[in-house]
């Protein structure tokens, strides 16, 4: 597992994989912030880092599929699954090994922003007029987020041989978990009965709730279990193609 961690983590950053996932990341969240006149924090009269925590999940819908659409794709396209699967190592340590390559990946993308959150910090008046606990549950919110969308990922790229159509399939699938419960919330037969229940199954629903400040313990069993799901059925598409 150990090997294949490192394996990863490797073949991130010794092509333009890793560098590419990171940079857009920071360039998209860096224009948002402090370019793009709508959303820039300089035209506002507050410090908050709140523009970030939006556009956030938009840019992993697509970034974090990107990173992991190789992850199994790439393996059953060139036959090296079969060496993997010959190895003293459980199917499930491969999905983990692979899991927590792509989380620091993410964990690299994310640090960098620290430095969004210091210089919103200085620029406030007084310095440090930010409120630092929303910030931390929206950072802790955004992490359980792109463990999701990386759960979700590795899923779809053990469907498939073709990288393009795991990249498609992830983004789908994060995409209606993210919003479409929200979209299902607002139909004519559920609004002011059950709309409350529907909008509880989506990421989003929780997401917020999490950027409020406010580490709600269902808030975390969900995150919790939405991994575990995905990483469940990606370590049944594994075993059923052993079959």
């Amino acid at each position: 597992m150990q090997s294949i961690f490192l394996k990863e983590v490797n073949a991130f950053f010794s092509s333009l994989i890793g560098y590419i996932v990171v940079g857009v990341f920071l360039v998209i969240t860096g224009l948002i912030l402090f370019v793009f006149p709508d959303t820039s924090l300089l035209n506002v009269n507050y410090a908050s880092l709140g523009p970030l925590f939006e556009i956030g999940p938009m840019v992993f819908l697509f970034l974090i599929p990107a990173v992991t659409m190789r992850s199994f794709a790439e393996e059953y396209q060139s036959g090296t699954i079969e060496l993997l699967a010959t190895r003293p190592i459980t199917s499930l340590q491969i999905i983990m090994g692979k899991y927590l390559a792509c989380m620091v990946l993410v964990l690299f993308a994310l640090i960098p922003t620290l430095l969004y959150y210091y210089t919103v910090y200085q620029l406030g008046s007084p310095v440090g007029n930010i409120d630092s606990g929303a910030v931390l549950g929206s950072y802790i919110g955004l992490f359980f987020l792109a463990a999701a969308y990386v759960a979700i990922g590795l899923f779809a790229s053990s469907l498939s041989n073709n990288q393009i159509v795991a990249f498609l399939l992830a983004t789908f699938l994060a995409f209606f978990l993210y919003y479409g419960f929200d979209f299902l919330s607002r139909l004519p037969g559920l609004v002011g009965k059950v709309d409350d229940v529907v909008q509880m199954f989506g990421i989003d629903y929780h997401y917020r709730s999490i950027s409020r400040g406010l580490i709600d313990s269902r808030d975390i069993i969900y995150f919790l279990s939405v991994i575990a799901l995905f990483l469940g059925l990606t370590l049944f598409s594994m075993e059923r193609r052993k079959w």
